[in-house]
């Protein structure tokens, strides 16, 4: 253990960060640049290719950086799992989805873990940061490694430590939750983060404490959003400002938390983390009611906004068939490249089948595959298409977006974010 801390303490650990999609390839850049020779590992040679030639692919990194971190050869990406051996730390930070049924697939996490087991080093520091159901890392991970006779806090330490990326606040001045097999298990890894982050660790006393943590985190996140889209819908009803009404909530400091309504959810993960615990929870004979209802709510989202968009133009004296609308923003939210999960499919599909000229812009998004199974183009933003729209829809609140562009040039237009902050006759807020 005490060699395996100096080398790390010395900067000499070799770091393996295995799935380079958005949290795997940011985390593999922070720690190159904290003076870690980083190897990243992912099955899409498209990406490995990319990386290695000093191509970016995730928005939230900057470009220059990251070209310079491939170039001092501090990061490079393999598809060859046997790289594996030259890693004193490895990060399992690959996706964790669930089926159509709502149950967790972590059969790449199982695939992984035996991958890591035939090639690891010895010993070395193993950390989950996938999420996961409480009990991933002690009851499917840690049999795993232990195959070969390994011993947790002896020559394999192995802990949960929950991605915590939030565009707010940088990445390294959130504070790391850690969660290890054994006390030694611990410190090792505490000692690996506070030697990439400023902002310190949390350490808790097992696994299944920081897995149960992350779900708390996006299950908060998701019935707080299902009550304010509900309260939205019931305040429009009203005729009442919702947005009004968060402000002034707002001003009780010791009692509310503001959460924002929406066109549906705007993250990746909240639509699916939840579930991980619902399903594990029913082998315990448990219900998780609120996180059933919550998801229900914002899931009619979409629909309620599609509704709303046909009832403003009816208001109008205009069709929605043939109506042009135009819809700003495809990525599932503000400043990103990502469009997974993001409500403007769900938003465009209805639309589309309702016969309506939709017209998508995206500044960070060039195409993009509808859930017809259709592939899309964005339109660069204009005056013109604004002019020409009946109606002008903000989906995604990006910064790129002008707002006197589109008040000034829009004829109506319905903001499902209160991006428009100036009073004006053809504004309609969710």
């Amino acid at each position: 253990m005490n060699e395996l801390i100096s080398r790390i303490q010395k900067k000499e650990a070799v770091v393996g960060v295995i799935g380079l999609d958005y949290i795997g390839l940011s985390t593999a850049i922070k720690i190159a640049n904290s003076d870690f020779t980083v190897i990243g590992i992912d099955m899409d040679s498209c990406k490995v290719e990319m990386i290695n030639e000093g191509k970016n692919y995730i928005n939230d990194i900057d470009n220059e950086d990251f070209k310079q971190t491939v170039m001092n050869k501090e990061f490079s990406a393999t598809v060859d799992f046997s790289n594996i051996n030259m890693c004193d730390v490895v990060l399992i930070c690959i996706s964790t989805p669930i089926d159509e049924y709502l149950k967790p697939d972590i059969e790449e996490i199982i695939k992984t873990a035996e991958k890591i087991l035939k090639f690891r080093k010895r010993p070395s520091l193993i950390i989950l940061e996938s999420t996961v159901y409480p009990g991933t890392t002690e009851e499917i991970i840690k049999p795993i490694l232990e195959k070969d006779g390994s011993l947790p806090g002896k020559d394999l330490f192995l802990a949960f430590s929950p991605e915590r990326v939030d565009k707010k606040y940088k990445k390294n001045n959130i504070p790391k939750i850690i969660g290890g097999c054994t006390e030694e298990c611990n410190q090792v890894c505490s000692v690996f983060y506070n030697s990439v982050l400023s902002s310190g660790v949390h350490t808790v006393s097992l696994p299944r404490i920081a897995e149960m943590e992350k779900l708390l985190e996006n299950i908060f996140k998701l019935v707080n959003i299902g009550l304010i889209n509900e309260m939205t819908v019931i305040a429009n009803k009203m005729n009442i400002d919702i947005w009004e009404v968060i402000d002034a909530s707002k001003t009780k400091l010791d009692a509310f938390m503001p959460f924002y309504p929406g066109p549906g959810l705007s993250e990746i993960c909240i639509p699916i983390d939840p579930f991980y615990l619902s399903w594990k929870a029913k082998k315990f004979n448990s219900q998780t009611t609120l996180i059933e209802v919550a998801n229900q709510t914002n899931k009619q989202m979409p629909g309620y906004i599609v509704n709303k968009i046909g009832a403003i133009l009816t208001n109008n004296k205009k069709n929605i068939i043939n109506a042009k609308i135009v819809i700003l923003g495809v990525a599932y939210k503000k400043d990103v490249r990502d469009y997974r999960k993001s409500p403007t499919l769900k938003i465009h599909q209805l639309l589309m089948e309702l016969k309506a000229d939709v017209i998508l812009v995206d500044p960070y998004i060039k195409k993009f595959n509808g859930l017809d199974g259709n592939t899309y183009n964005t339109t660069e933003v204009s005056d013109t298409i604004f002019k020409e729209s009946d109606l002008v829809v903000i989906i995604t609140d990006h910064s790129l977006f002008n707002e006197s562009q589109i008040l000034n040039n829009a004829n109506l237009i319905y903001d499902t974010k209160n991006f428009i902050k100036q009073y004006s006759s053809k504004i309609i807020k969710l």
